[in-house]
């Protein structure tokens, strides 16, 4: 092969490899390799149903809006929402009548879904009893009665034990020495605050008499104002009631006498007048009976709550009370907190001037719950 024909194929080749080259470059890149594919989560574990809320109801035998027995217990409603939140659902009924209509409202209660059912007076025992047997899967509560069943409770406040403290600040309060107490049902509950008011205003003032004035109702503006009325015309120159509205406190201040507000604080009702409100507190006890519902330690049977549990106080008592009777307030309260101070121990004699209560015997609840006489200082005949 002659030079020239080497040079040519030389050329030739180096000219092939840089086409080579140049189509290689002006071509498209190869794309790079994807990444591989993380691997799918793992599905999320289903979260929990959230646990329906507990539906509580409570049937008033008065408007919420007496300022006093109704009242007290709806403050103890709102309690329980605070208390709870989201895991209730609290409504009420006001206005049942202790009648026939109340088997009626309680069975529209349980028949809503309702699983904890309050009946808020004394009057609804016997329609709660009929009602409970018919719906074993709902807790039914009743105030101030004495009769259970399987699934029905009841639950009481010591009422008494505020009456006896507005006892002893009567007493040093009155210039008449005659007291009067406007009273609702004659029932041992009720018979039971009008001996304790008196027991207490003896305590300071043995010259005490109290007189007493029955309406025969809980919630009675009207007769409770005539009552009132009546008792004033009659002498008395301070007044407690066992009925419901602040009826009696305001006919005081109009007639420019004392008086007491009764299971809730009633000082705006008649602020001249007013020389202490006897108050209950239900919240304690109605968050008491939810947590047992919500954790299943919810049982048959009876309590009984007083000043001890923070159920009852002596509250709001006027400038004008004499600083003695403040302090034996204070003493009673101390004692009733600690066990060391008993209101019903002997003696104690009746209105017959026979001895009820021996000397240093103390009363227990089943004397208590079956009281149906007027101690020695009560005037009247007590009804049947």
């Amino acid at each position: 092969m002659t030079d020239l024909n080497k040079r040519s194929l030389i050329k030739l080749a180096a000219l092939t490899a840089v086409a080579s080259a140049a189509l290689i470059g002006c071509g498209k890149k190869e794309e790079a390799a994807a990444p591989a594919a993380a691997p799918a989560p793992a599905p999320a574990a289903a979260e929990a149903p959230k646990a329906e809320p507990l539906k509580v109801a409570f049937a008033y035998v008065g408007p919420v809006g007496d300022g006093g027995w109704t009242f007290a217990h709806d403050n103890g409603r709102k309690a329980v929402e605070a208390e709870f939140g989201d895991k209730v659902v609290t409504s009420f009924v006001e206005n049942v009548p202790e009648s026939a209509d109340a088997e009626r409202v309680l069975r529209d209660l349980a028949g809503q879904g309702n699983k904890l059912i309050f009946g808020t007076t004394f009057g609804y025992m016997e329609p709660m009893l009929k009602v409970a047997p018919d719906f074993k899967d709902v807790k039914f509560e009743h105030a101030t009665g004495y009769k259970t069943a399987e699934n029905m409770r009841t639950y009481d406040s010591r009422t008494y034990e505020g009456a006896y403290m507005a006892g002893v600040i009567a007493g040093s309060m009155t210039k008449s020495n005659t007291l009067g107490v406007v009273a609702s049902i004659p029932i041992p509950e009720v018979i039971r605050n009008i001996n304790s008011f008196t027991l207490g205003a003896q305590s300071v003032n043995p010259k005490v008499k109290t007189k007493v004035v029955w309406v025969n109702g809980w919630f009675d503006p009207p007769k409770e104002t005539e009552a009132a009325t009546s008792l004033i015309n009659g002498g008395a120159d301070v007044l407690m009631q066992n009925t419901d509205s602040s009826a009696v406190l305001q006919t005081a201040e109009k007639m420019g006498k004392r008086a007491f507000g009764w299971d809730s604080d009633m000082t705006a009702y008649g602020p001249k007048a007013h020389l202490g409100s006897a108050v209950i507190n239900w919240g304690p006890y109605y968050k008491k009976a939810v947590k047992d519902a919500l954790e299943g330690t919810w049982s048959t049977g009876g309590v009984w709550w007083g000043h001890k549990e923070g159920a009852i106080d002596m509250v709001s008592i006027a400038e004008d009370v004499p600083a003695e009777a403040k302090a034996k307030i204070d003493t009673i309260k101390a004692g009733l907190k600690d066990g060391s101070f008993s209101i019903w121990k002997g003696p104690i004699v009746g209105q017959d001037g026979k001895e009820v209560l021996a000397k240093d015997a103390v009363a227990d609840d089943k004397f208590l719950g079956g009281i149906k006489f007027y101690v020695k200082g009560v005037e009247g005949k007590l009804p049947n």
